[in-house]
């Protein structure tokens, strides 16, 4: 599924539970740059730390508008598998309430790690907060980065779908509160920034500006979370990803509750494809 097919999905979504306006405004967007920063585990396979030395990966010069990103370099064979893991404030009044049991996908994680495959999580703060220890096994993973995806998922332009808004002149608090949040479990920690619902305009861009970040959307989209059923997610992406892709898919659970499904196919086409997953970092390169 390309975006156009993604954003009309979750245009349907939002018409359902109420209403539906995209943003007007044009999002800046300069596709794959060769400045950013790459991220290695260390020899001993602990998770690498960022050192003073160097900055960590997708960090920016702070007070520049940050680069938008959808791949890496076509050439080679490398793929990124991200995986964005979304908690809003409703989504934790479903958990307290028993109406959902989790919003974390543990097959997905399992199949990863006993597979051995980089990936790259886009966590919100509130998931962080709600899966302190579920975080603290991704961060310990070597084959494992984490990225910023805000702090409770609400949109950052006006009509961003049902999403909700954060308030402009939060914005830039919002992002650096689920830096903070996220860094405390240390791992491979990036400064890499996904908006929630691809939805990003100048005056985002500008407010994330102090962060010193670069925001990466994504090539292959896979729509896992309208998904009704594991084969559409997994046509989605084999019939989309090439070398540099950036894939996106959910570690939610409840509401993408096939993706645990689709993963062990689409990791087996792309390897008939002779295509590598590598973490984010890795693909958009040095």
């Amino acid at each position: 599924m390309g975006k156009r097919g993604f954003l009309a999905a979750l245009c349907a979504l939002a018409l359902f539970t109420g209403g539906c306006q995209g943003s007007t405004d044009e999002p800046r967007r300069l596709g794959y740059t060769k400045s950013i920063h790459s991220g290695t585990a260390t020899a001993s396979g602990e998770p690498s730390v960022p050192s003073s030395s160097g900055p960590p990966p997708g960090a920016s010069r702070p007070g520049t508008l940050p680069r938008v990103v959808d791949h890496g370099p076509r050439a080679g064979n490398k793929v990124a598998l991200t995986f964005d893991a979304d908690m809003t404030t409703n989504m934790k009044a479903q958990l307290a309430s028993g109406a959902v049991r989790s919003y974390a996908n543990l097959p997905i994680i399992e199949l990863l790690e006993r597979q051995r495959i980089p990936a790259t999580f886009f966590l919100t703060g509130m998931w962080v907060e709600q899966y302190p220890e579920l975080t603290a096994r991704l961060a310990g993973n070597p084959n494992f980065e984490l990225a910023n995806h805000s702090y409770g998922h609400q949109g950052f332009t006006p009509n961003c779908y049902s999403l909700g808004r954060v308030p402009s002149n939060l914005m830039t608090e919002d992002v650096a509160k689920t830096f903070r949040i996220v860094e405390k479990h240390r791992g491979r920690q990036t400064r890499f920034f996904r908006f929630p619902g691809l939805c990003h305009d100048g005056a985002a861009l500008s407010a994330l500006a102090p962060l010193g970040l670069t925001v990466v959307d994504g090539d292959v989209v896979s729509g896992d979370p309208f998904a009704t059923a594991y084969q559409p997610i997994v046509k989605a992406v084999l019939s989309t990803v090439r070398a540099g892709s950036v894939v996106i898919m959910h570690v939610t659970e409840a509401n993408a509750q096939y993706t645990d499904e689709a993963l062990p196919l689409i990791l087996a086409g792309l390897k008939e494809r002779g295509l590598v997953p590598v973490t984010l970092s890795e693909v958009l390169g040095p």
